[in-house]
């Protein structure tokens, strides 16, 4: 009897809830998908890191190692993991560069967290000592940067450089660079100096010819050719153009209808109130003195016939049609004219004005150059060329990681050694920290110092070095008081990272880092996922 009484539970006043293994098995499933996607672009890391070919449902085939790129066009499905992509896009949004590294930073946070979570420790104990581990590391990082002016054009190529160097066109960065750093340059506002916006900077792919030939032009590009099909003029001097958002062709019924046209002289009078329309318009084109038209592209009907492109070739008047509607702002703002919405509005006073517009053969195909533009605005085109699709692509996604690079040093002017130098040095000042931190916080923090040496030892697995020789000899440097000491992965050894140029801005690591962290301890906070149908 007393032995069936002792098997009875005691009965508690409190109701506990004891079933915690649900839990710890989302949280193990979630950062383990998390984690694989952090593997997936890992390889990808630095300048000896690898490429990835994509190949989507399309047939479409890229080559590219930018994280953010090998992530977007990744399928993924599991929710947590998906925060990863989202967390690559935001560091592209905030910094433009360091997509990769954000990731990867992820990853080994949250395979320290896995091993914490084992340990016992409670998730928010280790959530709120990462946010406090995070905002050291940026205080850190801050003292350890250098100051810079946007007058020395020298340091503001080497970060643009560093950015190239781990790129498909790396070969490229002696040109790519000083380009990128003097497109941003010539389109930051003296008003607002602390701001780029990277819309100002117009980039246009043509194919043929190799990415040597890229080059900064100063003025407009049309990747399409003038109009030929009345023998209309393909170069003219002292242009004055018109942007025109109306059609010059004939107008259509307002209600879907058809005419039906008995005899010849009805069909006569059509045709001559035609001509006579489009003829109306054209004086009245002529008359402002405008002799370049930049047409956009029409949907509802066309925005130019073959008759009417014949009357502005007797015009003299150059003809670009099917013009963007995106484009539109752009080529404003480049020419400080008005867009016209209506033949009524046609005014001498907003057309646009430029010493020279003409056709130019670029390879196979043909292009219209704008140049000499007056009163031209804070505005840029680069012109990249490249000998196949994929290369030009490319091209274009490292040059906007060039651009995104000297936006950041625009905004935020400190410069900061790259190689693998920061990430050891916060680690080493991290870990000293989390001695004199009391409890479970000090055990997190240290865990969070370990887990940023995954950039230096990846950066040494990927140039085919050996990972464990060179993060040990990295710590002993950082730990004689050699704060940019860094892995050359060139060399294949340590050096002084700065004196070797390889440099980066102060924004991309510390935004890198506080992105990471806040990815990590959002999916670590996650203990159910529900699904609702």
């Amino acid at each position: 009897m007393a032995a069936v009484t002792a098997a009875q539970p005691r009965s508690s006043k409190t109701e506990s809830y004891v079933d915690n293994k649900r839990k710890e098995d989302i949280r193990q499933a979630n950062i383990n998908a998390a984690r694989s996607v952090a593997d997936a672009v890992r390889t990808s890391l630095g300048p000896k890191g690898m490429d990835k070919m994509i190949s989507t449902a399309s047939g479409e085939v890229i080559i590219t190692n930018d994280g953010a790129t090998i992530l977007n066009k990744m399928e993924v499905l599991q929710p947590a993991a998906k925060m990863l992509v989202e967390l690559s896009k935001s560091q592209d949004a905030a910094a433009g560069d360091g997509t990769t590294t954000v990731v990867v930073i992820a990853g080994a946070l949250l395979k320290q967290c896995l091993s914490l979570l084992s340990h016992g420790i409670h998730p928010t104990v280790i959530s709120d000592s990462l946010h406090k581990a995070s905002t050291k590391a940026v205080d850190v990082l801050t003292a350890m940067a250098v100051p810079l002016e946007l007058s020395d054009r020298e340091s503001l190529i080497k970060s643009a450089s560093t950015s190239l160097n781990s790129k498909v066109v790396s070969q490229y960065s002696t040109l790519l660079a000083p380009l990128a750093v003097d497109s941003v340059l010539s389109v930051v506002d003296p008003a607002k100096p602390d701001m780029v916006d990277l819309r100002d900077i117009k980039i246009v792919k043509r194919l043929g010819g190799t990415v040597d030939d890229t080059q900064l032009i100063k003025g407009l590009v049309f990747d399409k050719k003038a109009s030929h099909a009345a023998g209309g003029p393909t170069r003219m001097e002292n242009a004055k153009i018109a942007v025109i958002q109306f059609q010059i062709s004939p107008p259509k019924t307002d209600i879907e209808q058809s005419i039906v046209v008995s005899d010849y002289t009805q069909m006569d009078r059509i045709l001559k109130e035609e001509r006579n329309y489009i003829l109306g318009m054209i004086k009245k084109i002529k008359a402002t003195g405008c002799n370049v038209l930049l047409i956009q592209k029409s949907i509802l009907r066309d925005a130019v016939t073959d008759l009417s492109l014949h009357y502005l070739a007797k015009a003299k008047i150059m003809v670009i049609k099917d013009v963007e509607r995106d484009d539109i702002e752009f080529i404003t703002k480049t020419l400080n004219c008005l867009p016209i919405a209506n033949i009524e509005h046609f005014r001498a006073e907003k057309l646009g004005h430029a010493d020279l517009v003409e056709e130019v053969s670029i390879g196979d195909a043909k292009i219209v150059k704008v140049t000499g533009i007056k009163d031209m605005g804070r505005t840029t085109t680069v012109l990249v060329r490249g000998s196949n699709q994929l290369v030009i692509d490319e091209a274009e996604r490292s040059l906007h990681d060039a651009l995104c690079v000297v936006r950041c040093l625009v905004s935020k002017r400190f410069l900061i050694a790259g190689g693998g130098a920061p990430e050891i040095e916060l680690s080493r000042q991290l870990g000293a920290w989390s001695k004199v931190l009391h409890g479970m916080e000090g055990y997190c923090v240290r865990s969070f110092a370990e887990a940023l040496e995954v950039i230096p030892y990846t950066l040494a697995e990927n140039a085919g070095l050996n990972p464990i020789a060179i993060v040990t000899e990295l710590r002993n440097r950082h730990a004689q008081g050699e704060i940019n000491a860094g892995i050359n992965v060139r060399k294949g050894q340590i050096t002084n990272i700065l004196e070797e140029n390889v440099v980066q801005p102060l924004l991309v690591s510390t935004s890198a880092i506080t992105l990471a962290t806040e990815c990590v301890r959002m999916i670590l906070k996650i203990d159910d996922i529900v699904n609702v149908r």
